[in-house]
Order: structure tokens, then sequence, then C-alpha cells
């Protein structure tokens, strides 16, 4: 993250040094997002999910989240174009990167009918994206601190304050964010049983982005194990008619053989895509 414009400018200055950064742009769209999001949820809690604000405020929230992933992968392309680096993987390396996937999945969003589960994961990413931006850049820009030379510089409360729970809540919001994750494939899964309009291609669409997303992530891999735990736990009760377990068995080693057909590293010469915490 670029560093705040310059203490010994003016104000006027540095806010505007600040905003006429790519940066910015990026920050901005988080900004929009989580307020179109708070917008749309008075109108889903009002049964107004259809009024034209619900419309407008579901719809741009997407296209902010298309603009903000779509600047990371455009700088991202900048920097390898600027050592030179090379995309040995091809289409496959490209989908690879997590923003990507997000990239797309927001403009698929944009295009599908309402699902109101996909703002949620967005959300929750935008709220500690402009919190970190805020603590780093915002804070330092309106506030710099202007320690004198060789003393400590004093610490911001409000930045502090920002920095500790951004510290104290990621890991279990990035918990959170992939429950989300896969409580809307199953929002899906009964959207394609009950033959709603395009569901079964978002299904497909979905299914492959998630399988992406548990390649990489370890919140998801976590949040499937513990998924599966439970539902072991709930089958193997006393009670339960052996033909649920047989069906649970049968969910199982169907999932197991979909995660082994889609193993990319199969297709990448042995390399597997990297795994991240997000």
């Amino acid at each position: 993250m670029a560093p705040p414009p310059s203490a010994d400018l003016p104000l006027s200055d540095r806010l505007m040094a600040l905003a006429q950064t790519l940066q910015f742009a990026w920050f901005s769209g988080h900004l929009v997002l989580i307020l179109c999001i708070i917008r749309y949820a008075f109108s889903y809690i009002s049964f107004n999910y259809y009024s034209g604000m619900a419309r407008f405020t579901y719809r741009l929230s997407f296209i902010a989240a298309a603009l903000t992933y779509g600047i990371v992968v455009y700088k991202t392309w900048r920097a390898r174009q600027k050592v030179g680096a090379k995309n040995t993987g091809g289409a496959i390396g490209i989908l690879s990167d997590e923003n990507v996937q997000y990239l797309v999945m927001a403009l698929i969003w944009l295009l599908a009918p309402q699902y109101p589960l996909a703002l949620l994961p967005y959300g929750i990413y935008s709220i500690f994206h402009v919190a970190t931006y805020t603590r780093s850049n915002v804070i330092p820009t309106v506030q710099p601190n202007k320690a004198p030379a060789g003393a400590k510089p004093q610490a911001n409360p409000l930045a502090e304050s920002i920095g500790n729970f951004v510290k104290t809540y990621y890991d279990a919001s990035m918990s959170v964010v992939s429950g989300l994750e896969i409580a809307l494939w199953v929002r899906l899964v009964l959207s394609a049983v009950l033959f709603q309009r395009r569901s079964w291609i978002l299904l497909g669409l979905y299914t492959a982005f998630l399988r992406a997303r548990f390649s990489q992530s370890t919140h998801v891999q976590n949040s499937f194990q513990q998924l599966e735990l439970r539902v072991d736990s709930m089958v193997g009760a006393q009670g339960t008619p052996p033909a649920a377990r047989s069906a649970w068995d049968g969910v199982k080693g169907g999932a197991r053989q979909f995660y082994a057909v889609t193993d990319l590293s199969k297709y990448m010469g042995g390399a597997g895509v990297p795994k991240k915490t997000s």
C-alpha cells in the first residue's frame, strides 16, 4: 500500500494528492459497496427488495465490487509487466488468482437474478479493506504525525483502535465469509432443484468458483471440515435411517471424486495453486 502524502503539504494538497491515486478509487469502491449493502438491507428487511432503489443499490454493489477487484487485477498485471514476468499457467494460471475469481463472480452476480446472500462476503471483505486503508492512508493524511527529529512518533488513537479491530476480528470474519460462501452454494442448489431462472448456469459457475476457493483458502477448507463433522454427528445418531447414512456416504464419496477430477495441479505441470488464508 502506497504511503500517504507528505505531511509538509497543506491539508487541501494532501487530500488532492490522495484522491488522485488509483488506490483511492479502490478504497472508494469498497466504501460505496458497504453503503449500498446497508441501503439494500433496509429494503430487504422491509420486504421491498424488488423496489427501484433496492435493485439499484444491489446492482451498484456489484459494480463497485467489480471496480475494486478490477483495479487489483490491473495493478497486479502492470507490476508483472514492469518486471517482465510471464504467466506460465496460461488461462488456468490467470483464473487461479483469487482477485480474478472475485472479479468474475462480481460480474456474474451483476447480471444474474438477485441473491442477497451473495453481497455479504464482498461486504465483509470491504469492511476490512476500508478499515486498513483508513488507518494507513486517510488518518495520516488528515492528521499527519509531525514528530520532532529523533523523537518517537505518537500513535494515533483512532488508527490504533482500527488496527486492533482488524487484528482481533479478521480471522474470525474470514471464517464467516467461507461459511457464507458455502451457504450460498446450498441456496443455489435449492434454486436449481426448483428450476428457478438461470439457476443451473449459476450453480455450475459458482461451483467452479467455490472449488477454486477450496484449493486456495484454509478457511474454506476448515468450514467444509466442520460441516462434514456436524453432518457425520447428525447422521451417526441413534435412530437415523440407514438410507440417510448411505445417502450421506454417497455425497461424501461424490465430493471427493469431484475434488480429484478438478484438481488444477494436474493441468499445471504439477504446480499446485498457492494456498491463502483468506
